[in-house]
């Protein structure tokens, strides 16, 4: 039963959401665009959303926990300058002679790298998929859905409002930036596969959540 999970500690919990708070207080304060602010951190309120809504009857591992967290960090931060204009991405472009700001990037390698740990176990934990090929190819495919769908959004804000989403689109020019976004998401989903597999099912199997 998922209410007789352990779930993190209150010090973890704490910690947690004065991270969550803190960088979100300062990303707020006098952001590149608000339009732009409130359309990238708003899946990060959806996102704290839905754990205060299936904290007790679907607690998850301590490693989802802290993925959401990270992945709410990289949006507020790319909400905060706009993607397009991260300092320290405008100096990694100086040295390594990008042609443009590469933070958004990052934040759909996060896209594809966070909610692939997140899509492994819940099909784990209810038995959807067993371990092996199929789990990895359907994380994958949910990967790569997740990120078609995000950049359907985008294009649909953009028909909306015009001018006004080119922050939130972030193409900076760059003709095939849909198609790399995309690219960048699978690839970070097969990057949290390879690299967290082996310690999230050490932390289910440590829940007794791990049944598959």
């Amino acid at each position: 039963m998922a209410d007789a999970l352990p779930r993190p500690s209150v010090a973890a919990r704490v910690l947690w959401l004065a991270v969550y708070f803190v960088v979100l207080l300062w990303s707020g304060i006098e952001p590149k665009d608000r339009f732009t602010w409130v359309l990238e951190v708003f899946p990060a309120w959806v996102g704290l959303a839905v754990l205060a809504a299936t904290w007790r009857r679907f607690p998850l591992t301590p490693l989802a926990y802290w993925l959401i967290l990270l992945h709410s960090v990289v949006l507020m931060v790319g909400g905060h300058y706009t993607y397009a204009e991260v300092p320290l991405f405008e100096r990694l472009s100086e040295w390594f002679g990008w042609q443009r700001n590469n933070y958004d990037k990052l934040g759909h390698f996060a896209q594809g790298f966070v909610p692939a740990i997140l899509a492994r176990e819940v099909l784990l934990r209810l038995r959807v998929v067993r371990r092996g090929g199929w789990l990895a190819f359907v994380v994958l495919c949910f990967a790569l859905a997740l990120s078609a769908a995000y950049e359907l959004l985008e294009w649909a804000v953009a028909a909306l409002t015009g001018t006004a989403a080119e922050a939130f689109l972030g193409t900076q020019g760059y003709a095939w930036d849909t198609q790399s976004d995309m690219l960048m998401a699978l690839v970070g989903a097969a990057a949290a596969l390879g690299l967290l597999s082996g310690r999230h099912d050490r932390q289910l199997q440590a829940m007794g959540a791990d049944k598959a």
